[in-house]
């Protein structure tokens, strides 16, 4: 039977994309200078969270001495440092803080996974490697069956629209769905009929978010107050 602890044996033994095999092992020998004591993970990463969860977090892939070197999605590196604190703010994340997979970090109601499980050279994984790596999401949505999923960039959004897509053609409204900070779309079937028959066709919603990286967090495009507003929409949704 699938469940999610089979679906991580099965994610952190992936060698699917030969160019992300090399480079997360690459990182892993080399490391950085301030990691030299540490022994990195160097593999695909799993998702973390509460198996129960009703938010589905998604992010784009681990970093190279982030999670590739921790093993856990955002942990050790800026975007988690920006991520864990706004979580904890909101009451998902046990503490402010995620900064190694023993810290005691746990997380209420939510599960985070990404859609390139592999570090990517920067930051960019290739199209057949996001490919290759969607029947992982896509598993993860049939078991957690998510109320809301947030979507951290535009990447992850076309992702999961794309899941949406072909698992379910005639999702209400799909064609007027933009990525946008803040946005908040309905993920509902036409076919009201078919909703016993498959796990992914229940009612969700998609919570549209700036990726929490340096590069939209330094410039000031994504403020700590505008991704405070993200959790609490997400908590005014699972509230209603």
């Amino acid at each position: 039977m699938d469940n999610l602890s089979s679906l991580t044996a099965e994610v952190i033994t992936c060698r699917k994309c030969p160019r992300l095999v090399a480079w997360r092992e690459q990182i892993a020998t080399a490391k950085r200078r301030a990691y030299l004591d540490w022994d990195y993970w160097g593999r695909p990463v799993p998702g973390f969270g509460d198996p129960q969860a009703r938010v589905l977090v998604v992010g784009l892939a681990p970093g190279a001495h982030g999670s590739n070197r921790t093993g856990r999605p955002f942990t050790g590196d800026a975007s988690g440092d920006f991520l864990y604190p706004a979580l904890h703010r909101a009451g998902f994340a046990s503490q402010p803080h995620s900064r190694h997979r023993d810290d005691g970090l746990t997380l209420t109601d939510m599960y985070i996974n990404a859609v390139c499980r592999c570090a990517p050279p920067d930051n960019k994984p290739l199209p057949e490697e996001m490919a290759n790596c969607q029947p992982y999401l896509e598993r993860e949505l049939a078991l957690i069956r998510p109320k809301v999923i947030v979507v951290l960039g535009r990447i992850a959004f076309e992702r999961v629209i794309r899941i949406y897509s072909k698992t379910q053609p005639t999702v209400s409204g799909r064609r007027s769905m933009v990525f946008s900070h803040g946005a908040v779309h309905p993920l509902r079937l036409l076919n009201t009929d078919s909703l016993t028959t498959d796990p992914l066709n229940t009612e969700h919603w998609l919570v549209c978010s700036y990726h929490p990286s340096q590069q939209n967090t330094l410039t000031g495009k994504l403020t700590v107050e505008m991704f405070d507003s993200i959790w609490q929409k997400v908590n005014e949704l699972l509230a209603a």
